[in-house]
């Protein structure tokens, strides 16, 4: 029987550089007799000769689209916003699961192609727990961000400017560090965080980075499933410096903060909220604050209609963890490992087979319009 082939494709979104195979686990995936293509890409954070010299067969950025039906397309983000059908099964984040904007057009490819999705949003084991996520990066280097955007704020009137991905997290740390340090000179204290979500992986990654950056225990306000049992809003976030939104929704609840709450406390010192889920367009937002996401090249949107000062800015950037792409990647890509070397027979894998079936349900759900040619 013909080896298994699997396409890394090259990312497409701006300033993307992680990658959902690395040369270690791609290793892996050859000496299990797997045959992996890999894209030559420019924004990748692993150089090409690394995937090579593992045995990889480098394969023209973009080629995917012409690859044989039978190869697996593996990737990371969302594909561009094209109109022609997807014939491949495809692994990747699509975001089109929870009702985002535009999310009939990007899901109704995959039928319309006799194609499959396979979201890694989605890869759950059999106590409906994520199987491989990038949370805990994305969680710190959020937290890292919005520490910044809160000292910049403190210190200039222009918005806090673009940011690029850092070598390692240590490099990161310094930068943050220092910020810190000049927000809390010009501030006279250091801010007052409140993490909503602390317990998982995203929570756990952001007050990771909020500790490393000195910002001391006290300082630190830790939410989880008990605190909001009771449903907000929660003057605690309007009442603290930074608000660190790390919670994973399916379903609608009510919101942590909305401008009701913000402009109804006298006392609020909430300048910068960091939306780590970043679901802008979801109708299961709960910081219904601001209605675009965020880039690198732009982190911060000001929240309009507050009548009183300090001025608010909002971080939706939805991939985060791109800010420390490397580590990401191969922390995300160990833990999917395991789950990548069963992809020669996904239909009968647990983790994959419940993807399909997620998907199979999602597509019954399309409008028929979507699915005409």
């Amino acid at each position: 029987m013909a080896p298994t082939v699997l396409h890394l494709r090259s990312e497409t979104k701006p300033l993307e550089h992680r990658s959902a195979l690395t040369p270690t686990t791609a290793a892996e995936l050859i000496k299990n007799g797997y045959v992996v293509n890999v894209e030559r890409s420019p924004e990748r954070i692993f150089d090409d000769a690394e995937f090579e010299a593992i045995g990889a067969t480098l394969v023209p950025e973009g080629s995917w689209v012409d690859a044989p039906k039978e190869h697996i397309i593996v990737g990371l983000k969302e594909l561009l916003e094209e109109e022609f059908p997807l014939k491949h099964v495809h692994v990747q984040f699509a975001h089109c699961y929870k009702q985002q904007a535009g999310w009939e057009k990007v899901l109704a490819r995959f039928p319309r192609g006799g194609g499959t999705l396979l979201d890694l949003e989605f890869l759950t084991n059999e106590q409906g727990r994520r199987v491989a996520a990038f949370g805990f990066h994305a969680g710190f280097a959020g937290a890292a961000l919005a520490l910044e955007a809160w000292a910049w704020q403190l210190n200039n009137t222009d918005p806090f400017p673009g940011v690029q991905s850092y070598p390692n997290e240590a490099a990161l740390i310094t930068d943050v560090k220092a910020a810190v340090n000049k927000g809390a000179e010009k501030a006279g204290r250091m801010p007052q965080v409140i993490v909503i979500g602390a317990k998982g992986r995203c929570g756990s990654g952001a007050v990771d980075a909020l500790r490393k950056a000195g910002v001391p225990e006290e300082k630190i306000l830790k939410w989880d499933i008990d605190e909001t049992r009771g449903g907000g809003p929660f003057k605690e976030i309007s009442d603290s410096d930074i608000f660190i939104n790390c919670i994973y929704l399916m379903e609608k609840t009510p919101h942590f903060v909305n401008l009701e709450s913000m402009n109804s406390n006298p006392d609020r010192k909430l300048s910068v909220v960091c939306d780590v889920s970043a679901d802008t367009t979801s109708p299961f937002n709960p910081v219904p604050i601001y209605t675009v996401a965020t880039t690198f090249d732009s982190p911060t949107v000001k929240v309009d209609g507050l009548k009183s000062e300090p001025a608010c800015s909002v971080i939706s950037i939805d991939h985060l963890p791109s800010l420390l792409p490397r580590e990401a990647s191969e922390a995300f890509s160990h833990d999917l490992l395991p789950h990548l070397l069963t992809l020669s027979d996904w239909q009968n894998s647990p983790v994959w087979a419940r993807a399909k079936k997620l998907f199979d349900e999602k597509v019954a759900t399309l409008p028929p319009s979507a699915l005409e040619a």
